[in-house]
């Protein structure tokens, strides 16, 4: 459940996307009185403009929820919605999608580094500190857990760079269509590979 919750604003993003195109006139025109922001239902790169703000905005309001529902803040997420902020913004002021393409790739390298550092430098990684409640393996098995997901992020940073500037097609359809499908599937797919490994080192640790 946790998971499709932290895709809900990509899932937005997309649904907003696709849809631009039958947005009423009148809305456009509130949008429009935004500062910076200016919309027409004529140029293609709009929707994907139009897109970005409600992605920002539907990240803002899931951070928002996390919290009220938790009170706290996860470091990834925090991490997550200030390189949004950064290159969201970027995009909508200076209506320049590349910024918004850039994020995926960063903030991909940005997870991969750490968790690599976290392999050399500290007692535990941050995988083994973030799991380790729930399961008991031996340093080594956390080790390479820890590496499949550096493989991972790094995996989808260089995908999404290929599909976002070299493979994005007309209005930058396959970018958007990967941002969804590609990214949640690709992750899906991952983590079904994961549970089999980890299903063979496992020891559930008991409650106290």
């Amino acid at each position: 459940m946790k998971f499709l919750f932290d895709f809900l604003p990509i899932a937005l993003f997309f649904v907003a996307y696709k849809f631009f195109a039958s947005l009423p006139p009148a809305l456009i025109s509130t949008i429009n009185s935004i500062p910076y922001v200016t919309l027409s239902q004529t140029e293609p790169r709009d929707a994907i403009i139009f897109a970005t703000l409600i992605l920002l905005i539907a990240s803002i309001l899931q951070n928002l929820l996390h919290w009220i529902s938790y009170r706290r803040l996860e470091k990834m997420h925090l991490i997550s919605l200030g390189l949004l902020l950064i290159f969201g913004t970027l995009t909508v002021v200076f209506k320049d999608p590349n910024f918004i393409k850039w994020k995926v790739t960063i903030i991909n390298i940005l997870f991969a580094i750490a968790l690599l550092g976290s392999m050399f430098i500290g007692k535990k990684t941050l995988i083994e500190r973030m799991m380790s409640k729930s399961m008991s393996l031996p340093k080594a098995i956390w080790n390479k857990v820890t590496l499949m997901w550096v493989i991972f992020f790094f995996f989808i940073a260089i995908t999404n760079y290929i599909v976002a500037f070299y493979f994005h097609g007309k209005d930058d359809i396959n970018w958007v269509n990967f941002k969804l499908f590609g990214l949640l599937g690709l992750t899906i797919v991952f983590m079904i590979i994961q549970g089999i490994y980890l299903s063979r080192h496992i020891k559930e640790v008991p409650e106290e």
